[in-house]
C-alpha cells in the first residue's frame, strides 16, 4: 500500500472520525498538573545512528530530572518512518511523542491527529522562539508543531574555484540572477569545461518558493490552493533552461543524475561547479566531501523592490504530540526539555537543525565547528519575510511533480510555459483529490 493510501486509511477512517466524536481529543489536559505518579511515553523519530544515540542521550537526561517518567524511543529510517506512523494512527495507537515533518504536518493536523500545542503553553513555553519560525509549524491557526531548528536558502560558492580561476566573489548584498549567470560563464570559460559555474536546481520546493516571493507572489495562498501564476513559475524554469543551454550548468542528463545522488555527489560536493543552491545547515556536510573553502553567500535577487526580504525560515523537522496522548501536559514538558534547555540543546547541537531556540543556539554555537557557525551566523545576519503558507494536504508530492517537469524542460520535452501550467494543474488536483 502507498505511503498516500496508508496515510488516507490512517487518518480518514481511523482517526478522523474518532478525533471528530470527541472533539480533537480523547487524551488527557495538556494544561492539567504534571503527575506525580509514573509516566510512560512513546516517542518516534526517524534519522542515522548518531541521531539514535544523541537522542537517547537527552531522553536519559529529562528522566534522571522526572524520574516518574519514562520516555521509550521508536526510531526507524525515513522510508519505514511515515508507513508505520500512519499505521499506529489508524490503529489510535499512535505515539505520544512525534517527529514531524513538513510535507505531512497539515495532512495529520487537519484530520485531528495532532495536539494544538498552545493549550500545552503551562508546560511548553515559547518566547525564546522567532515567531515567524512559529508559524511554520501552524495550521488554521493552532499551534501543531514547533520546529525543531531552522535554516535558509542559501548559495553555496567554492572560494578555492573561483581564486583558481581569478573570479572575486560577488557582493551578496547587491547581486543578481542576471550576476549569477554573468560569473558562471566566467567560471565556465576560465575551467576550459570542467568545472560549470552553476550546480543547475529545480528539485526541491525551496527554489520555487523563493522564485515566487521574489516576485511577489507565493506558492500557496491561505486557502491552500496553488497561487504560484503561471508566468513567475515558467520564468523560472526559463531561468534553468538558459543556465543548461549556455554551459553554465552541467548537461541535462548530469543534472539529472547528480540530483537523485547522494549530497556527496554533488557538483559542489565534488568541486565540478562553483556556486549551487543548498540551504545553509548543509554546509558542514558539503565542505566535509570538498575539501576545499565553501562559503553561503544571501540569494541572488530578481532586482525588486522587497525581494531581499523573500528568504524564509525552514523548519528542518518539529516536534508534535498526538491528540489521542493519554499524558499530554508530560508530552508537553518532554518537548520544553528538548528544545528550550541548554543541557538538551548540547546534547543535540545542529543534529536537528540550528535550534530554533534563540537563547540555545547561543549557547552552543561555542561548541560548533567553524562550518556550522558559518551557517548559524548566516542566519542570524539574513533579512527574514513571512512564513509560507504550510504545505496544503495533498501536495506532499509537490517535489516528486517538480522533479518531473524540471526534466522534461531541461530535455526540451516541454516548454516553460507548457510545464508551468502542466505542474499547476497537477498539483492542484493532488490538494483537491486529498
Amino acid at each position: 500500500m502507498s505511503r498516500r493510501s496508508l496515510l488516507s486509511l490512517g487518518l480518514g477512517l481511523g482517526a478522523a472520525t474518532t478525533l471528530a466524536a470527541c472533539g480533537g481529543g480523547g487524551g488527557g489536559d495538556a494544561g492539567g498538573e504534571i503527575s506525580k505518579d509514573a509516566v510512560k511515553l512513546r516517542f518516534t523519530w526517524w534519522g542515522s545512528d548518531a541521531r539514535h544515540k544523541r537522542t537517547q542521550q537527552a531522553i536519559d537526561l529529562f528522566t534522571k530530572k522526572y524520574p516518574n517518567i519514562t520516555v521509550s524511543g521508536e526510531f526507524k529510517e525515513w522510508n519505514g518512518y511515515w508507513d508505520s506512523l500512519a499505521t499506529t494512527v489508524a490503529a489510535n495507537d499512535a505515539p505520544d511523542i512525534i517527529q514531524m515533518d513538513e510535507l505531512y504536518l497539515a495532512s495529520y493536523a487537519e484530520r485531528g491527529a495532532l495536539l494544538d500545542l498552545k493549550t500545552a503553553e503551562k508546560h511548553l513555553k515559547t518566547a525564546d522562539i522567532d515567531g515567524e519560525a512559529l508559524k511554520t509549524g501552524q495550521v488554521d491557526g493552532k499551534q501543531y508543531a514547533i520546529p525543531t531548528g531552522v535554516a535558509a536558502y542559501s548559495i553555496v560558492a567554492n572560494t578555492d574555484l573561483l581564486a583558481q580561476y581569478k573570479i572575486p566573489v560577488p557582493d551578496d548584498s547587491t547581486w543578481t540572477w542576471d550576476d549569477l549567470k554573468r560569473i558562471g560563464v566566467e567560471v565556465s570559460k576560465a575551467s576550459g569545461g570542467k568545472v560549470t559555474g552553476v550546480q543547475s536546481w529545480g528539485f526541491d520546493s525551496g527554489g520555487i518558493n523563493i522564485w515566487a516571493r521574489q516576485a511577489g507572489a507565493t506558492l500557496y495562498d491561505d486557502a491552500g490552493k496553488v497561487s504560484i501564476p503561471p508566468e513567475v513559475l515558467a520564468n523560472y524554469w526559463q531561468y534553468l533552461l538558459d543556465l543548461a543551454k549556455n554551459g553554465i550548468a552541467p548537461a541535462p542528463s548530469v543534472t539529472v543524475e547528480r540530483a537523485s545522488a547522494p549530497l556527496d555527489q554533488s557538483g559542489t560536493a565534488t568541486n565540478t561547479s562553483a556556486f549551487g543552491t543548498w540551504w545553509n545547515t548543509q554546509l558542514t556536510s558539503l565542505a566535509a566531501a570538498s575539501g576545499q573553502n565553501l562559503k553561503l553567500l544571501k540569494l541572488p535577487t530578481n532586482g525588486q523592490p522587497g525581494a531581499a526580504t523573500a528568504p524564509y525560515y525552514k523548519p528542518s523537522m518539529f516536534w508534535s504530540v498526538s491528540s489521542r496522548s493519554k499524558h499530554p501536559a508530560e508530552a508537553a514538558l518532554f518537548v520544553d526539555f528538548l528544545l528550550n534547555t541548554t543541557e538538551a540543546g548540547e546534547v543535540l547541537l545542529t543534529d536537528r537543525g540550528l535550534p530554533a531556540n534563540a537563547t540555545v543556539r547561543t549557547a552552543i554555537t561555542p561548541k560548533l565547528t567553524a562550518t556550522d557557525k558559518a551557517a548559524a551566523d548566516y542566519l542570524g545576519a539574513l533579512q527574514v519575510g513571512p512564513a509560507p503558507r504550510v504545505t496544503p494536504n495533498g501536495a506532499s508530492s509537490i517535489e516528486t511533480i517538480l522533479k518531473r517537469h524540471t526534466e522534461e524542460v531541461l530535455f526540451e520535452r516541454q516548454t516553460p510555459q507548457q510545464a508551468a501550467a502542466g505542474f499547476i494543474k497537477e498539483l492542484q488536483a493532488e490538494i483537491d483529490a486529498a
